[in-house]
């Protein structure tokens, strides 16, 4: 719906174009658009922005606006924002839409949250121990397994188990995926392949609920929103299966790589290590998350850049807590001393944690269906999908009643 201005918002909108078009020429150029804008929505405004903004109102390609194609360009750009700056017009009084945030966080607790988690990486990294620790329960497929699934599968299986957990009165339904068999074999080429499969066909179920005739109002999202990626700690570089997964997948899903077991590197090495990754990472181009986007505004880029500097994660796992000056931490005690997993000084695990469930598991949730789902809907729309070679491998999921933060926490296979 396009935008119909009131007789102030035009009045507003023609004194900041004239008060950049200091020639009088009746046109403003790029860098002029970007400063006329900036001036209405009293908010910087970025490059790509300001490009789409030309792109769509320079109807001749001249390089330059007229004052009816700024007002076009302001009405359509607006339609698609509540971000209206000095075009806001103010009330008279109280009215109470100021509760539509209540209503909805009302209705979001009632209905409970969804979370998909996906880690991947060589047996023996300390992948289940990590997820553990993450939500302080026994979360991980083999914390709850037989002993006949602690057996490397011959082939990459995908294996996934669902959990409802409930923190003061926040529910969340929890569905952490595994990938036994990845890495364990002498010959690993194509070893990203069953998880790329899993990861398309639920994007694919996804689909086809969205596009049945008779639609569930709220369809059941098994979409993976993270995928954490165990790097070896072997101070050296990435491997090339790492290399190879990452390449393949960082269009399909958020991608976070950890080094796992950082305990067993020092500090010097950790170091150096860390560098020789990001170094692999920006040669071959790898998008791992977060990503700094131009289109976020300036607090989400300050958080997200910092957090990509700590890319990846020193992790440390440890589900055991150890009394330490009278208070039980988690960690876990060698003859050199103790190691405390939510210590900063001693590992990056609390800035994974907080990333991943405290400041962006709703970004996480936003980026799979904006940016990575999309990608894949638009792909099958134009018929060009890629489809799922197989239906991966699904482990019945076994039941259990487990415990975070004193809450009791229900247990379903997914």
């Amino acid at each position: 719906m396009v935008v119909q201005f009131t007789s102030q918002q035009e009045k507003a909108i023609e004194q900041a174009f004239n008060s950049i078009d200091t020639d009088h020429s009746g046109s403003i150029d790029r860098d002029e658009l970007g400063t006329a804008v900036q001036k209405l929505l009293d908010r910087k405004v970025t490059d790509a922005e300001v490009d789409e903004m030309l792109a769509k109102a320079d109807s001749d390609r001249s390089g330059s606006i007229s004052l009816d194609e700024f007002k076009a360009m302001m009405a359509d750009h607006l339609s698609r924002s509540t971000n209206w700056g000095k075009l806001r017009t103010a009330l008279g009084g109280y009215v109470g839409f100021d509760q539509l945030q209540q209503q909805q966080n009302r209705k979001a607790m009632k209905r409970g949250f969804q979370f998909n988690l996906m880690v991947v990486g060589e047996s023996g990294l300390g992948k289940s121990t990590l997820v553990n620790t993450l939500f302080r329960s026994k979360i991980a497929r083999s914390t709850l397994a037989g002993a006949e699934d602690a057996k490397i599968p011959k082939t990459v299986e995908i294996h996934s188990v669902s959990h409802v957990i409930e923190e003061k009165n926040v529910r969340l339904r929890l569905t952490v995926s595994d990938t036994p068999g990845f890495g364990d074999h002498i010959n690993n080429d194509g070893s990203w392949q069953p998880i790329l499969d899993h990861i398309n066909k639920l994007n694919e179920k996804y689909f086809a609920d969205e596009s049945a005739v008779v639609r569930n109002i709220a369809p059941v999202d098994s979409r993976i929103h993270a995928c954490i990626y165990f790097i070896a700690p072997t101070g050296h570089s990435l491997k090339p299966i790492d290399i190879e997964f990452m390449k393949k997948l960082d269009k399909s899903v958020n991608i976070i790589p950890v080094i796992a077991k950082a305990d067993t590197l020092t500090l010097e090495e950790r170091a150096a290590f860390k560098e020789r990754i990001v170094e692999d990472l920006d040669q071959h181009a790898i998008n791992v998350y977060p990503n700094v986007n131009e289109d976020d505004d300036e607090e989400d880029k300050a958080i997200n850049s910092k957090l990509s500097e700590l890319l990846p994660f020193a992790v440390i796992g440890s589900d055991k807590e150890v009394i330490v000056n009278g208070q039980g931490v988690l960690g876990r005690k060698t003859k050199w001393g103790f190691i405390e997993v939510e210590n900063k000084d001693h590992c990056e695990f609390s800035n994974l944690r907080d990333m991943l469930i405290r400041t962006h598991m709703q970004d996480l949730i936003d980026v799979t269906h904006f940016t990575h789902y999309e990608k894949f809907r638009a792909a099958k729309l134009r018929g060009g999908a890629p489809a799922p070679a197989a239906a991966p491998a699904q482990a019945a999921a076994p039941k259990a009643v487990v415990k975070v933060g004193g809450n009791s926490v229900a247990d379903s296979s997914i």
